[in-house]
């Protein structure tokens, strides 16, 4: 596999800026990747302080093993593990910063030989992690109509879902869909109306590979876990790149932090009132890419950076 891809970080000097870093602190980041925030964190970074990685993607992982530095650690699991990673590493309620760099990378989705990509022919496969889960070829394969509108529909907010298909469906009747280009075709054939600024299977692949990788559900359980791992006054900040990411980040943020609401006569202690006061996160900032960023890296252009704060 090629590992020498070209990965250009989203707003990343934003993102670095909103963790605040302390030389001394102790940071993870969530979503390893190409290695490009970590690096600027270690930058950042004194003698005693602490970077720790996790990465579920085996080829992010290997990039990530090959950094020297004492200072770094890398773990290859999927980030709704990361609690479990910072019990092992006894820093759970220690750290000062954790990031989130959601959805695909230029590491994947740039090696035709992943299967990601609807614009470059490889084999169908859309695993972030090869050596586990079902691909994205054999899923197709084993799944009736119903079920693949289903995920169309609600993880690529495609309009087309049912025809696209049952187009899939027809073809899996004759044949295992095992190419990325074969089904970019397949389904740019049920389309009966075409966005000629928009591929008309972006939809789908998106739709496909958060299904195959429980993309949504990882995030929501990595996010819950960051209650239990920040520190008073840390900080998390996380980069999402389409409205179902960012639903559940934005989500997640407001109910955290805001105050429980208790109806008026309801028989209440004072002690559990205070309790139910307590908001966990404040809610820092919400950034977008500028229009020359968006120029420069086309990537960038459906960005959110949001950032939260634990309360002391």
């Amino acid at each position: 596999m090629n590992h020498i891809i070209k990965h250009i970080p989203v707003m990343k000097e934003e993102l670095i800026r909103s963790l605040k870093i302390q030389e001394n602190g102790i940071y993870i980041d969530s979503t390893f990747g190409s290695g490009g925030h970590s690096y600027e964190i270690l930058k950042k970074l004194g003698k005693d302080g602490r970077l720790y990685s996790i990465d579920r993607d085996p080829i992010a992982f290997s990039i990530g093993k090959n950094i020297q530095d004492m200072r770094f650690h890398i773990v290859h699991k999927n980030f709704s593990k990361l609690l479990d990673y910072a019990k092992n590493e006894k820093i759970a309620g220690k750290v000062n910063g954790i990031i989130f760099d959601l959805g695909v990378s230029s590491l994947q989705i740039d090696d035709c030989k992943r299967g990601f990509s609807f614009k470059k022919d490889g084999p169908l496969d859309m695993r972030m992690n090869p050596e586990s889960g079902i691909s994205a070829s054999e899923w197709l394969f084993k799944s009736h109509v119903d079920e693949i509108s289903f995920v169309l529909k609600n993880f690529g907010e495609e309009r087309f879902s049912k025809k696209i298909a049952y187009a899939i469906k027809k073809t899996s009747k004759i044949k295992k869909i095992t190419s990325t280009l074969e089904l970019a075709s397949i389904i740019k054939k049920a389309i009966p109306i075409k966005n000629k600024f928009k591929h008309p299977a972006r939809r789908s692949f998106q739709a496909i590979r958060i299904y195959i990788n429980q993309e949504l559900k990882e995030i929501e359980a990595a996010l819950e876990s960051t209650l239990k791992i920040l520190k008073p006054g840390g900080r998390i900040s996380i980069l999402s790149f389409h409205s179902l990411e960012d639903r559940i980040v934005k989500k997640f943020m407001i109910k955290n932090s805001k105050k429980a609401i208790v109806p008026y006569g309801m028989p209440i202690t004072e002690k559990q009132l205070n309790n139910l006061k307590i908001c966990k996160l404040k809610i820092i900032n919400r950034i977008l890419p500028t229009k020359n960023e968006i120029s420069n890296n086309p990537r960038a252009r459906s960005s959110i950076l949001r950032t939260a704060e634990m309360k002391e």
